[in-house]
């Protein structure tokens, strides 16, 4: 697929788009922690702080991505975060639910919103001949 990047600059359109993902993913991400904590607190694991921290960790990875995205590696980090959503499933299994609606939005926003920047750039350049 022509959209569908893990490394480089993306359009206008794009880069907000999946912007707007990931800081959605951010929220998610955060109770998907608060939801750990509280197992290992009912399981007496000892690992609720931990749980809690690398959590919150991503969270806020996924806004430091959101605001990335303007730049190459924006994409990058927004595909590790995709992956890291799915390896939280090992600790709270509903996150596989979060993480295929995430995943899946992000890749729609690849897709489509490639689409839309290049029918955006072709407008601009009709709009720009019909000038001269």
């Amino acid at each position: 697929m022509a959209g569908l990047v893990f490394y480089g600059g993306l359009g206008k359109f794009t880069w907000r788009m999946c912007a707007a993902v990931l800081a959605a993913q951010s929220i998610a991400v955060f109770f998907g922690a608060l939801v750990a904590r509280g197992i290992a607190v009912a399981d007496n694991s000892g690992a609720a702080t931990a749980y809690l921290l690398v959590g919150s960790a991503l969270a806020v990875l996924c806004v430091i991505a959101a605001g990335a995205m303007r730049s190459p590696i924006g994409v990058t980090l927004g595909w590790f975060i995709q992956v890291a959503t799915f390896a939280a499933t090992a600790i709270v299994p509903v996150m596989a639910l979060v993480g295929v609606i995430f995943a899946s939005l992000w890749v729609l926003c690849l897709v489509q919103g490639h689409r839309i920047d290049e029918l955006a750039r072709a407008h601009a350049q009709e709009q720009a001949t019909a000038e001269e």
